[in-house]
This record gives C-alpha cells, structure tokens and sequence, in this order.
C-alpha cells in the first residue's frame, strides 16, 4: 500500500480555518462533506497538536485498525510557543466539528494551558494524552522525572522541533532579531537534551548545532513513539465498515 503525501504549511493567522489534505482527498473534495451521517457518527477524532503530525501520521500509518476508524486533524505547531491560546484553539475547533465523531481524543498533554485545556476538554467531553506536555509523554513519566531530577536547568526538543527549529525558536522567540534575548530566555538551562523519535542521524546533528546555538551541552535520548501508543487503541472494530478505501483516504490535516 502506497501512502500518500501530506502537504505542510504555516501562517501567523492561528484562527484561520485553512485546510490541507492528502492528494487523495484533494481529488475527492471537503471529506467532511462527503461523508454520510451513519460514517461520522461512528468514526473517532484525534486532534493533534501541529508539532506532533508526523508521528501521529506514522502511527495511523502502520495500524490499519487505526487507520479506518479515526481523522486526524492538526492546529497550528506555532501553538507551542502561545500556550494560552491553546485551550481557545480546541474548543473552537470541537465546537464545530467534535459532535460528528463517535469519540474525540486530543493530542495535547496540558502544554502550559494551566488546567484550561482540560475545562474545555471536560466541556466536549473529550480526553488527552496523560502528562504535562509532549516531551513527558514522549520520554515517559518516569524518565522525564529522572532527567529533571538530573539537570533541573534542560531544554528539549523533539524530531519536529530539530527539523523547525529556526523557524519555532529563534525567529518564534524573536532571537533572530533581538539576539540578545538569548542570555535572558536561557540564563538558567545549562543542556539541551533531544528526545528522539527516529534515529536519525542527519537530525542528531542539527541537534547539536541547535545546542550550539544556545550555548548549551548536548544529550541525546531515543524514545520513540510509545508516548503516543493511546492514540492506536480504537473503540470501533473494522467489520463496522462496509467500505474502507485506502490509508489516507480519510486524512485530513489542517496547517501545521
């Protein structure tokens, strides 16, 4: 089975409702639309954070029992630099489209939202990834624990963050224009430790030199995908499905 590309793309408008879809979908027009009312209401919704697309979508991928019962959908990855608009953004979009779907789960952990995130996910009820933020669930409790037990003072940064990095934290955080801002947004970490996804070694370097950017020592951590594993537990089986089409054919992930 050949998967098909999905297109990525940003804009600072983070209330815009752009969407990009894989080709598939790009041929069959709006996949929303095009579904039956019986399909929507047995199908489930995970809605991700834009930064956690590609794994999300590697996942879905290679499940097949995942891959004909949930949509994928994702907001904005430049989210993960304005926490508080998070909450905000989730039940916007569950406001509109949360009632077409059987059971919605959100790809968040609470990100800096405070507890917000899970007023509004209690509002629609919904349910997230357990941890604080991606790079606990993505590590693990337990040694998320032990790292910051290690080195209170550690930045991390996962796949998505190595590959965006510029763009994300030093135009996101002004660097590029205020590089003086660097001394007092890092003054207290002393490593950057990338928790992997992928071993890749292309992204282990530019890890390294994101480390040296800011002036801090490098660790590298493998940790893989487990930490979204909940997102490949669907509640429907395959036989409620008459006729599934391929992977991606219910795909749709609106810009990252």
């Amino acid at each position: 089975m050949q998967i098909k590309s999905v297109t990525f793309t940003s804009r600072p408008d983070l209330s815009a409702a752009n969407k990009f879809s894989t080709a598939g979908n790009a041929q069959q027009g709006n996949v929303h639309q095009c579904k039956s009312q019986e399909e929507k209401s047995q199908k489930k919704l995970v809605l991700g954070c834009g930064a956690l697309v590609y794994e999300l979508v590697e996942l879905i991928k290679h499940n097949p029992l995942v891959n004909q019962v949930v949509d994928l959908h994702c907001l904005p990855a430049t989210l993960h630099n304005t926490p508080q608009l998070i909450a905000g953004e989730v039940d916007k979009f569950l406001s509109e489209k949360g009632a077409d779907y059987a059971e919605v789960l959100v790809a968040y952990g609470d990100c800096g939202t405070a507890g917000a995130l899970d007023t509004v996910l209690a509002k629609h009820q919904a349910t997230r990834l357990p941890g604080a933020h991606c790079y606990e669930f993505f590590a693990g409790s337990q040694q998320y624990d032990d790292f910051m037990e290690a080195e209170l003072g550690s930045f991390f940064l996962t796949d998505f963050l190595v590959k965006f990095f510029d763009r994300l934290v030093i135009e996101g955080l002004g660097l590029d224009r205020y590089p003086e801002l660097k001394d007092v947004y890092f003054k207290h970490y002393t490593q950057l430790i990338y928790i992997a996804q992928t071993n890749d070694a292309d992204l282990q370097e530019k890890a390294k030199q994101c480390a040296q950017k800011l002036g801090l020592e490098y660790r590298y951590r493998f940790v893989g995908l487990d930490g979204l594993r909940p997102v490949t537990k669907p509640i429907m089986q395959p036989s409620a499905f008459s006729n599934i089409e391929s992977a991606f054919s219910n795909i749709e992930v609106n810009y990252v």
